[in-house]
């Protein structure tokens, strides 16, 4: 059996939705905190156990005759995201899984600048010392995080923001599809894949330009310094550990951690990957339609 975890949240639940188009519904399971949120699943065959990272035997229940266990990663940062990762992948080995997959970045590094990517590749060390053949799916940064970050300026006419780089903005739908097929051949990737990137890096000026051009209306990029940035975030209600990580996006992105294209996406969809400029016109015309 197939166990997926996280299955209500944005990824998850399109990583099982595309799932039940490749295997039969009996052979896939999801572990997650509120088994209510998963009833559609359960309505179509789908097992769905309580599962949580911060206990083990919610865990033994979940991933019970678990073949694949497709580890999503959690909404944490630092010690504690490693922590319930490391948490996952015993559960998956306990339960005699012949395979773990883990949903990375394609940013995974011991010394990146951006908090999360270290954890990746903390959780991808404890993937390597559990002994099992496992997969780390190194995704794109999500696109949505571009939009979310655009997001007021794109009403204003003005995204202001630190300075950054190139970043292969890579859409939650494409990335599902592609856990869905790798999950659906077990004979895909041993150990980390490729990065799993949309077909460019765009800078803000770039999404600025391809915001302009969707609207109609003139929209600025303008770089604000980091201490500035920082203390508006925190008058703003942001904790300042907070506001010090999410800086660490973009002093990553100024390294060129997130400026990787590859054409492994492309392969697995069989076609161009979704591109930030499809995305941005969706969010712009669904704020319209409001």
């Amino acid at each position: 059996m197939i166990i997926v975890t996280g299955a209500t949240g944005q990824l998850g639940r399109q990583i099982v939705e595309r799932l039940l188009t490749r295997v039969p519904a009996d052979r896939v399971g999801v572990s997650v905190r509120d088994p209510q949120k998963a009833q559609a699943f359960a309505d179509q065959g789908v097992r769905v156990r309580h599962g949580s990272f911060t206990d083990a035997a919610s865990l033994a229940h979940a991933f019970e005759d678990a073949s694949q266990v497709l580890i999503v990663s959690v909404d944490k940062m630092g010690e504690e995201a490693v922590r319930q990762h490391r948490a996952a992948i015993d559960g998956a080995v306990a339960a005699g899984a012949r395979r773990i997959l883990y949903t990375s970045h394609m940013g995974a590094n011991a010394s990146s600048a951006f908090q999360p990517c270290r954890d990746h590749a903390a959780t991808e060390e404890a993937l390597r010392a559990s002994g099992v053949p496992f997969t780390s799916l190194r995704n794109g940064f999500y696109a949505a995080s571009a939009v979310q970050f655009a997001g007021h300026g794109l009403e204003s006419g003005a995204i202001t923001l630190p300075a950054d780089g190139p970043v292969s903005w890579t859409a939650h739908a494409d990335l599902a599809y592609a856990a869905a097929a790798i999950l659906a051949d077990e004979g895909l990737f041993d150990g980390p894949t490729p990065p799993l990137t949309a077909a460019q890096a765009l800078t803000f000026d770039d999404i600025a330009a391809i915001a302009t051009e969707a609207t109609g209306r003139t929209i600025t990029r303008t770089t604000a310094p980091d201490d500035q940035f920082r203390k508006q975030l925190v008058s703003n209600g942001v904790p300042a550990e907070a506001a010090d990580r999410l800086l660490g996006i973009f002093a990553a992105g100024r390294a060129g951690e997130f400026a990787a294209v590859d054409p492994t996406l492309g392969a697995l969809l069989g076609r161009e990957p979704i591109t930030l400029g499809t995305i941005l016109s969706e969010q712009l015309s669904s704020d319209d339609g409001r």
